[in-house]
């Protein structure tokens, strides 16, 4: 069973910058077999997809209200993916989960049902 933990994730103002991971562990497939995603989901708001990442790091996708801003990456040989996330925004303020499914081909999209493991999410709060 594969299981995804998210860390990272804190208090920061207005412009500033996090960088959240996602460990894969427990998997029988190595961890290339699976696209990453990153959802986030704010209070009274549904989950909304932030990110995401092909099997073998070719193809990413970003959301229009992070691009330029949020950079997916992925280390295949330490089982994690990070979101780096700069100019960070009030707006941005939610739980951050990472998620995997190995229904993608070379590309990805956020279509939640599709995938079939999720961490707990970590939080992710911009204020000053």
């Amino acid at each position: 069973q594969l299981q995804l933990v998210e860390s990272g994730g804190g208090l920061v103002q207005p412009g500033g910058s996090l960088r959240l991971s996602c460990v894969a562990s427990g998997f029988t497939l190595a961890l290339d077999y699976y696209t990453i995603g990153w959802f986030r989901q704010a209070p009274g708001k549904e989950r909304e997809g932030v990110s995401c990442i092909s099997y073998n790091g070719v193809s990413t996708n970003y959301a229009d209200s992070v691009k330029g801003r949020f950079t997916i990456s992925r280390d295949n040989a330490k089982t994690t993916v990070y979101l780096q996330m700069n100019s960070l925004k009030p707006d941005d303020t939610a739980l951050y989960y990472c998620a995997a499914t190995s229904q993608y081909g070379s590309g990805c999209r956020f279509e939640s049902y599709r995938y079939g493991y999720w961490g707990k999410g970590t939080q992710v709060t911009v204020s000053s």
